[in-house]
């Protein structure tokens, strides 16, 4: 019977330890796309709700076949946020793709949310240094404001959400008015 198929599939639920996901490329990472906090943070999810334990998580990177390797899931978020999203190479590329580079952006910050929401293991500085350089930054702020509105409103509301769910504790007073009124802004950017 399904109630029964549950309740086993539930029981084998609660034995898990460890989830990992390997990756056999290089040419995307974990705020790429939705399909890595969905399985990993929602496998996290399901275990941690039906066990009350949290599993380790882990991150295999078999781009190298003759050389994989095997970390914890936390150091792959901080190489990801400090190779990509903090680089200022990326943020200038991405300002060379107009309105893709601004979704590009925000999309990237919602996998970082989605992440930090299903597994509680995305370091609470990545929304305070994403804040700094990316919307205090006159040029990158100028940039959003201009080409994609739209992206800046949900980076702002992303944000403050972060802040709200208790994501992101060390957000300080000034950081989350600017947000709220870079909020207001790009409100009236995109109804204007």
């Amino acid at each position: 019977s399904i109630q029964a198929d549950r309740q086993g599939f539930e029981q084998r639920l609660k034995q898990v330890q460890v989830v990992l996901h390997n990756q056999d490329n290089r040419e995307h990472d974990l705020f790429d796309s939705d399909d890595y906090y969905q399985f990993h943070g929602g496998l996290s999810a399901a275990i941690e709700a039906s066990s009350g334990k949290r599993p380790e998580l882990w991150f295999g990177d078999h781009s190298r076949r003759e050389r994989p390797r095997l970390h914890r899931l936390e150091r792959e978020l901080d190489k990801v946020m400090r190779s990509r999203l903090l680089n200022p190479r990326w943020i200038e590329g991405m300002q060379q793709h107009g309105y893709k580079g601004g979704f590009e952006m925000a999309a990237s910050l919602d996998y970082l949310f989605a992440y930090d929401a299903s597994t509680g293991r995305v370091p609470d500085w990545s929304y305070g240094a994403i804040t700094e350089q990316w919307l205090n930054d006159p040029e990158v702020l100028a940039f959003l404001q201009r080409s994609n509105p739209w992206a800046l409103r949900d980076m702002a509301e992303r944000l403050l959400e972060a802040h709200h769910r208790g994501l992101w504790d060390g957000a300080k007073a000034e950081e989350l008015a600017h947000l709220r009124q870079l909020l207001l802004e790009a409100e009236a950017l995109v109804e204007g």
